[in-house]
């Protein structure tokens, strides 16, 4: 299946990145490649790209895509969390961009064989990195009650969490459920007549919440983003594009955490935390895509993009 994505925000991102022709740049969420060519499209022979993603079918999709232009560039199958890692073994210590496209990608949606979508009968599976041990499948069939309601509901956000996975726990014991079809025909007799009615698909939140635990998604982002912002050269700047509520209220809260980082009394007169801020939000309220972009990829209707910059005369972080 040939890798497609649309990129979101992507003149936005482009832009909002400031890029150095000669600078150094990260796609964490490597995808297929949208923002990528943006990003080196704008580079010379003297900048560097790397790109990186858990998923092995988009690092080879981005890298054909890639091909032509006249950065130096770098491929990794990792985690986008182990930045720091990455670029110390690259020899490389600060950068001056980087950009997270948080969400899932057109191609793992698309691709019936990954099993993220609710729109279409495959395996459950729902892994970004195919190697790794956790699937869709286990999550639905050997998590516990509880566990799965708490899961649907944080990650989620469903309010009919403990009906659906009191739904579930009853159907698996007569068999194991093995296909998103089998799933989302139990989340629909989950859910009231009524209330699938009105609003998204009802299998959209339960799926979201599955993927984000079977891929570890929201436990190391808050970290995740404070090592970007530490490994950012002066004047660099980092670009997050989120989907969900969850994903935005962490980075909006790390941004701000490191923006205004003083632990002092608000009647303090003066600062005595001695904690300085060591980056400037260039966002303060996020970038939401255009009504043509909607009209183009309907996909695009819940990112968010926010935005920082490494202030100047500001000594790295180590912690």
């Amino acid at each position: 299946m040939e890798f497609n994505h649309t990129s979101v925000l992507f003149l936005e991102s482009i832009r909002y990145l400031n890029i150095d022709p000669e600078g150094i740049y990260v796609d964490g969420t490597l995808g297929g490649g949208g923002h990528a060519s943006g990003i080196c499209e704008r580079l010379n022979q003297k900048g560097i790209f790397i790109g990186i993603d858990r998923d092995k079918d988009a690092i080879c999709a981005a890298t054909e895509r890639l091909n032509g232009y006249l950065c130096r560039q770098i491929f990794i199958q990792d985690n986008y969390a182990n930045i720091k890692r990455i670029l110390k073994k690259q020899g490389i210590e600060s950068i001056q961009g980087a950009i997270l496209d948080l969400g899932v990608s057109s191609f793992q949606l698309d691709n019936p064989e990954r099993g993220f979508s609710y729109m279409q009968d495959a395996a459950l599976d729902m892994r970004m990195n195919r190697l790794d041990h956790l699937t869709a499948e286990i999550v639905v069939n050997e998590y516990d009650q509880k566990k799965l309601t708490d899961i649907i509901r944080r990650y989620g956000e469903e309010r009919w969490a403990s009906r659906i996975s009191e739904f579930i726990v009853k159907e698996r014991k007569n068999r194991r459920i093995k296909t998103t079809s089998e799933l989302v025909d139990i989340i629909k007799a989950a859910i009231p007549a009524s209330a699938r009615r009105e609003g998204p698909h009802p299998a959209k939140r339960t799926f979201q919440a599955v993927r984000i635990e079977v891929n570890d998604e929201l436990s190391k982002l808050a970290a995740a983003v404070d090592e970007f912002i530490d490994v950012l050269d002066e004047g660099g700047r980092l670009c997050i594009i989120t989907f969900h509520s969850l994903e935005d209220r962490i980075v909006k809260e790390t941004f701000n955490r490191r923006a205004n980082p003083c632990t002092c009394p608000k009647d303090f007169p003066v600062c005595v935390c001695g904690k300085k801020a060591d980056v400037k939000k260039i966002t303060g309220k996020p970038i939401l895509p255009t009504s043509n972009e909607l009209e183009m990829n309907p996909r695009a209707r819940s990112a968010k993009l926010r935005v920082v910059e490494r202030r100047k005369n500001n000594s790295t972080r180590t912690s």
